[in-house]
């Protein structure tokens, strides 16, 4: 079978499978079922366009692994066929853990418990049903392995991941001002001291990605209406499982019965194989299906959120600096419970806080490195002379109400 097979990505035109090995990974049924995951969640609820999956996410971050790689061989740096190999694999298993609607139940189907974490136990997985040959990639994933720069490229602040997303969420969202120059950024990498850092006449486009990114964070992944919708989405599932606990079975996929009914923590999912293997049959498909069949539910609050969701009545949403007024959301909490005729405990399904933050650069979280002529190391913070990314290294928090609109 001729396994070197081409793919059409819209965002960077053919992409190449390098190897029979990552054919057969692709192939894999953990990794098929990114098909079904969406990369941003609900965020197709106000960009239309955004309904492209985890699965496109990760052969985009393979292709410019692959550049990066090109590129650093050509300037010298010592990246073996096996660690290139290690590399591809890494990057490409690198979301295989999330979970539907990727971060939108995210430690919520299973409480304390990442996406990270869940991708390393499937790598595992995978690697024994390969007899090994992902051992390598599952070191570089992790950190472990000794030649640290190639960690990097699959998981830091200037990483693949980041560079692929970036482009690949302001291209299905049209928002214009995501779109980075990851393929400038890429030829201006090097290393230095074991680490990955940006050549100096990178700099501007270093500057571009990370306040890209900052922006790409309000005007999408923490816009308030994607947050309204992802908020809806977490409380039914919220609500679902307090029914089911007490007792009430509702039809749905046994997968996504089995997380409903019982309550695992981070712990106890990692001992048992059996809530590995029934978390990877999980995906939107599941959780959409049974959202259909509780705007049924003889349960009023089920029923009206799953309602809301279906038709996109979405939660009218607060962003502040500073806590909600407490008077506000007591009163809001009463007219809940007088509007729908409810109890204090369900109007909390209709009017609660929480809180969001945006750091498009963690100062110190492995620092973007510029490497200067003179072959010195400089943070990008120090390197730059534009003012404004001392203030993006600084982490933004704000606090949110969300209440039905029916209450104001």
């Amino acid at each position: 079978m001729n396994k070197k097979k081409i793919i059409n990505d819209p965002v960077y035109g053919f992409i190449n499978i390098p190897s029979d090995l990552v054919f057969d990974l692709i192939e894999h049924p953990y990794f098929q079922r990114l098909r079904y995951i969406k990369q941003l969640g609900m965020t197709h609820l106000v960009y239309p366009g955004a309904l492209h999956t985890r699965f496109h996410h990760a052969l985009g971050a393979m292709h410019l692994m692959g550049t990066a790689v090109e590129t650093l061989c050509n300037k010298g740096v010592d990246i073996t066929l096996e660690e290139k190999e290690g590399l591809t694999i890494a990057i490409l298993l690198h979301d295989v853990g999330h979970g539907p609607f990727s971060h939108a139940l995210e430690q919520t189907i299973v409480e304390e418990v990442n996406h990270e974490d869940i991708s390393i136990l499937l790598m595992n997985k995978i690697n024994e049903a390969f007899n090994g040959r992902l051992t390598l990639a599952i070191s570089i994933f992790k950190g472990t392995y000794h030649k640290n720069f190639l960690h990097q490229l699959v998981s830091s602040q200037l990483d693949m991941d980041r560079m692929d997303y970036l482009n690949r969420d302001s291209f299905f969202t049209g928002v214009s001002e995501g779109v980075i120059s990851s393929d400038r950024i890429i030829k201006m990498l090097n290393v230095k001291d074991n680490g990955i850092a940006v050549e100096e006449k990178g700099i501007y486009s270093i500057e571009k990605f990370l306040i890209s990114r900052r922006l790409m964070y309000w005007q999408v992944y923490l816009h308030k209406t994607v947050i309204a919708a992802e908020q809806l989405l977490c409380k039914i599932f919220k609500r679902s499982r307090e029914l089911a606990l007490e007792g009430t079975r509702f039809p749905v996929t046994p997968a996504l019965g089995y997380f409903l009914e019982n309550v695992i923590d981070k712990e106890e999912f990692i001992s048992n194989s059996k809530h590995l293997d029934t978390f990877a049959l999980l995906d939107d498909t599941d959780v959409m299906a049974a959202v259909k069949i509780w705007a049924n539910s003889d349960d009023f609050v089920l029923k009206t959120l799953c309602h809301n969701l279906i038709n996109r009545k979405l939660f009218h949403v607060d962003i502040t600096t500073e806590m909600p007024d407490p008077e506000f959301v007591k009163q809001l909490t009463a007219n809940a419970v007088k509007y729908y005729n409810i109890s204090q405990h369900e109007a909390e399904y209709f009017v609660f806080t929480d809180s969001i933050r945006n750091n498009a650069y963690n100062k110190g979280d492995g620092n973007i490195h510029i490497l200067m002529k003179n072959g010195n190391i400089k943070d990008i913070t120090l390197a730059s002379d534009n003012s404004n990314l001392e203030a993006l290294s600084k982490t933004v928090s704000k606090h949110i109400l969300c209440y039905s609109k029916d209450l104001l």
